[in-house]
């Protein structure tokens, strides 16, 4: 009798293992695996800096995107710096009103799904190129015309060398100082743009919108807005590791942006993001505030996950012109 329990507690547990694996490999599937929604998204094929309009949103006020229009620009392709590069897509935009050569730069990074054809991308593109700046939109590996690797997000923990890629480019194909280069994400952009300044401490300058501290708080958030049980957090993270290699703690915003020193820094999230809460904005402050550095978040009241652009156009457009002027030099 003793014999036959064990044998049937033994095969619950079996079974038990092999239900969480399948769900973890499930969860794991539907929070990496890139949607083609975007470069091939029928609403915005197209769409380029010098033709884009802002998509019809309940949750949003609508702009006129005409003063953001930006006639001139060149598609481009360069490597990540990868020991195997991944050939990374691009959107740049030189200098209006100003000599191209010897205006800073801001690298601009997309979100989760999304890509360089983004109306908000070209917006936040359009708000600086007016000012005098350098812009350079990419797609993210897996994303939009970039390469595809394995079409897996990898949470910025391998994507950061692709905004690396960006920078090099900058500096070796355009000649603009490191000093004069500044880089701009948005959601998982703004994770990855965090993580890339950790690993090069010759960034200039950050602006986060919307971005996430500790990827396993952000998992979770995922999980219940997915209708996934929590405790399959850890599983998907495991299973990341084994399906494809990727390692999605191995990097975070939050560790990575303590060595940001003193370099400048711009938070900018709104209290009523469901997807990435608030409250990421005042645990990166903290982290950034006690390793030398100095930041006061931008909390804007009412939009929703990366639309502060769309609810705040002209502040947001004058903070983002002021804090890259003052951290890059004077765009003109």
């Amino acid at each position: 009798m003793k014999k036959r329990i064990l044998i049937i507690a033994g095969a619950a547990i079996g079974l038990a293992l092999i239900a969480y694996c399948a769900l973890s490999i499930s969860v794991y599937n539907q929070l990496s695996i890139v949607q083609a929604q975007c470069g091939d998204h029928l609403e915005e094929a197209g769409f380029t800096p010098a033709s884009f309009h802002q998509l019809p949103d309940e949750h949003y006020k609508p702009l006129d995107t005409t003063p953001y229009l930006m006639p001139e620009f060149d598609n481009v392709k360069f490597p990540s710096r990868d020991s195997l590069p991944v050939t990374i897509s691009g959107f740049y935009v030189p200098a209006q009103g100003a000599d191209p050569a010897a205006a800073p730069a801001v690298i601009i990074v997309h979100g989760v799904n999304d890509c360089k054809r983004r109306a908000y991308m070209l917006t936040a593109g359009g708000m600086l190129n007016k000012h005098g700046f350098n812009v350079l939109l990419i797609d993210m590996r897996n994303h939009g015309d970039s390469q595809v690797t394995n079409g897996r997000i990898a949470a910025g923990s391998v994507e950061y060398k692709d905004v690396l890629g960006a920078w090099d480019w900058l500096v070796t194909e355009k000649h603009i100082p490191p000093g004069k280069i500044g880089v701009m994400g948005f959601s998982l952009g703004a994770a990855t743009v965090m993580i890339t300044a950790g690993m090069e401490p010759r960034i200039a300058a950050v602006w986060e919108d919307s971005g996430y501290g500790a990827l396993d708080k952000i998992v979770r958030s995922e999980l219940a807005r997915i209708g996934m049980p929590g405790f399959a957090e850890t599983g998907a993270v495991e299973a990341g590791k084994l399906i494809s290699g990727d390692d999605l703690l191995r990097y975070e915003p939050l560790q990575e942006v303590k060595k940001m020193g003193s370099r400048p820094f711009f938070i900018v999230h709104s209290d009523a993001d469901q997807r990435v809460r608030v409250s990421n904005a005042s645990d990166l402050a903290a982290a950034i505030n006690a390793n030398g550095g100095h930041v006061t978040p931008w909390i804007t009241h009412g939009a929703m996950h990366i639309e502060s652009i769309w609810d705040y156009p002209d502040e947001y457009e004058q903070k983002l012109a002021a804090f890259f002027s003052a951290s890059l030099g004077a765009a003109k």
